[in-house]
């Protein structure tokens, strides 16, 4: 068994190794939610300019499951705070990426400079999921005509995520996904389509700058039901009252406050859902980007 770890630790590492662009191979649910802009803030440094309209922006989850990538089969949650502004583009804002693969988070943290973090997924089956919890009616979406109420889901798969550190486990969320897709026929399975994910990163120990990278898409794709989220720990995070901001220019979140924010995302209302099948992604390298606000200094810089 040891032997086969090790094999499968070498593998991973050559992986990597290999360079740009990265592929990941599997199935994925990206799922966009709205969320309170002031959640979000916490997550996004404050030279860069949130996208939002009435106090919240577009956020989210990606869970995906690969069976091949440079670092092997695993798991993996990205928790999307926001959509953010750099002109003359915009893109999401990772507030919380969990894998259950030590090198996956590695490469996360050390290539791409994402908030990367080594968590469990235990799967199990369901039942029923129609005594569980749902979030909170939330006004806002009245005013976009969708409706407060999520229908009853039958059977399905649920997930429970844990994040760890060394010996300690700290559970995280629960999320179900039903097994009956939202089309009369559940075999369909969408069409083939491909698209391009781009994302901003960086501002972290490991990459102080500001970063950006994409993620070129190919898969199948069709609207399904959104996953039901919810979290036994409903205590609010504890706000920072210096206001300090890092070397970095990012907000200085606390990892359990920063836990309980990327909670508040996930817990966020859902807007809709896709799932992605035979799903192979290209990811390229990311490149540094000047804020914008730094770009106008420059320009009027006199000299």
């Amino acid at each position: 068994m040891a032997a086969d770890k090790d094999k499968d630790k070498e593998k991973a590492c050559a992986g990597y190794q290999h360079g740009p662009p990265w592929v990941f191979k599997g199935s994925a649910l990206y799922q966009l939610h709205l969320v309170k802009a002031s959640t979000a803030r916490a997550f996004v440094p404050r030279d860069l300019r949130l996208v939002e309209a009435f106090g919240y922006t577009l956020g989210g989850m990606f869970l995906a499951r690969y069976h091949d990538s440079p670092a092997g089969e695993f798991d993996e949650l990205v928790v999307i705070a926001g959509i953010v502004w750099n002109p003359p583009t915009s893109c999401a804002w990772a507030a919380r990426v969990l894998v259950n693969s030590i090198e996956a988070c590695r490469h996360g943290r050390k290539e791409v400079g994402l908030p990367s973090h080594v968590a469990t997924f235990s799967k199990n089956e369901a039942a029923s999921l129609v005594d569980k919890p749902l979030v909170k009616p939330n006004s806002f979406l009245n005013m976009l005509g969708i409706g407060s109420t999520i229908s009853k889901q039958g059977s399905g798969c649920e997930i429970e995520i844990s994040e760890t550190k060394g010996s300690s486990s700290r559970h995280l969320c629960n999320i179900s996904l039903p097994l009956n897709g939202s089309h009369k026929n559940h075999k369909w399975m969408g069409p083939a389509i491909r698209m391009s994910l781009p994302s901003f990163s960086g501002r972290t120990e490991d990459h102080p700058d500001l970063l950006k990278y994409s993620c070129q898409v190919e898969c199948r794709v069709r609207p399904v039901k959104p996953a039901r989220i919810w979290s036994p720990r409903t205590a609010e995070p504890q706000e920072k009252s210096d206001g300090k901001i890092n070397s970095s220019g990012s907000n200085v979140v606390a990892d359990l406050d920063a836990q309980s924010q990327s909670i508040s995302v996930l817990l966020s209302r859902p807007i809709f859902a896709l799932e992605f099948s035979s799903l192979r992604m290209h990811v390229d390298a990311p490149k540094i980007v000047v804020p914008h606000c730094k770009k106008k200094k420059v320009g009027y810089s006199s000299t």
